[in-house]
């Protein structure tokens, strides 16, 4: 089996915040465990600011602006990384650094680019530790947590497995940190709106994800064909366990039987909605049924203020959204030719508002 497992940041650290190398040393040794099994493991890794906090002397709360946390990330990356190397080498282990952005995996030769080296790294032996390149990223174009990246990983490398291990020892009905009744959910089979509320916020103030990260980054495996688990990190052999299928060990998400292409993925799940586009019912049944593009004339109603390029919901007539897709109007733009058939439109304006290779109908 191909195994992806991502640990964020709040399972990496210590109470006061520091890289625990007890924590990456329990990683690794269950990780050597899989790889004795014949598995082939990917580990996805947070964890640089906060290697690089102590490195530059800081201490307190943590910085907000970019620049700054992309200066503590390329002081604190190396750092990280030297961890895992040494760790997993006294585990008789080779570590390969790999960082990814977003663009790697919309534009098609670096998609293939990025899969074929983490292909060949898993050929030649070698545990890929893949993080963000965090020190480059746009503040605009990111994964934003590397539950998504993780989730986009496992699609790369059509994984069966993916392991996103947390605080807790899964999604439960409620917070178990609030409700003393709260019990595991321990299979999911469609994620839906409920299990999402359920998720709520980001879990920590030093991760950057949280339950409703990791619940989108499984719903991302899902569409993949891949199964996901969502651990415990401190549990003992939880990696063995989530790869055997082990009950209890966790939430499983079943993957569904369609497969998204990575841009459609992408499109789908992890890049936010910056505006609505309500169509009429028409222009839902060329969508849905027919796969066809949004064209001006099924427009209805623009929402938000969105550029060229920016990803949009898909509304019906009764507001309820069924599709998202990158639009090639800004709001303003778009406003002025909803409605218009394409042979009304001026020269140079596109004929398609959402191209159907851009769009993705969602469940």
């Amino acid at each position: 089996m191909i195994v992806v497992v991502k640990i964020g940041t709040s399972s990496l650290t210590d109470h006061h915040g520091a890289v625990s190398l007890e924590a990456i040393d329990k990683l690794c040794a269950e990780v050597a465990a899989l790889r004795g099994q014949s598995h082939r493991v990917i580990i996805v890794t947070s964890g640089a600011i906060a290697a690089g906090l102590p490195a530059l002397g800081l201490s307190g709360a943590r910085p907000i602006d970019l620049a700054t946390l992309q200066a503590i990330s390329a002081v604190g990356q190396s750092r990280l990384m030297r961890v895992y190397d040494d760790v997993l080498a006294r585990h008789g282990l080779v570590g390969g650094q790999v960082l990814l952005a977003p663009l790697d995996f919309v534009h098609r030769s670096q998609y293939l680019h990025a899969r074929q080296t983490l292909r060949r790294l898993l050929d030649l032996g070698v545990v890929p530790v893949v993080n963000e390149n965090d020190a480059v990223a746009d503040d605009e174009i990111r994964f934003g947590d590397n539950d998504r990246l993780a989730g986009l990983v496992a699609h790369l490398v059509s994984a069966d497995v993916l392991v996103l291990l947390t605080d807790t020892a899964g999604l439960h009905t409620a917070d178990p940190r609030l409700a003393a009744d709260a019990s595991l959910i321990e299979e999911i089979v469609e994620i839906d709106h409920e299990l999402e509320q359920i998720a709520g916020p980001a879990g920590t103030v030093r991760g950057s994800g949280g339950m409703a990260s990791k619940l989108a980054a499984a719903k991302m495996a899902a569409w993949s064909g891949v199964r996901a688990v969502i651990a415990a990190a401190e549990r003992p052999g939880v990696l063995a366990g989530a790869v055997a299928g082990e009950p209890g060990v966790g939430t499983v998400v079943r993957p569904r039987d369609t497969r998204l292409p990575a841009r459609k993925l992408w499109i789908a799940f992890a890049v936010g909605a910056a505006g609505t586009v309500v169509v009429d019912d028409g222009a839902r049944a060329a969508l849905v049924e027919r796969g066809r593009s949004l064209l001006p004339a099924g427009v209805v109603e623009v929402r938000g203020d969105f550029a060229a390029d920016d990803a949009v919901e898909i509304a019906d007539p009764s507001g309820k959204v069924f599709a998202k897709g990158l639009v090639r109007y800004g709001a303003r733009g778009l406003t002025e030719v909803a409605g218009s058939r394409t042979s009304d439109l001026a020269d140079g304006l596109p004929h398609e508002v959402v191209h159907r290779d851009d769009l993705v109908v969602l469940p």
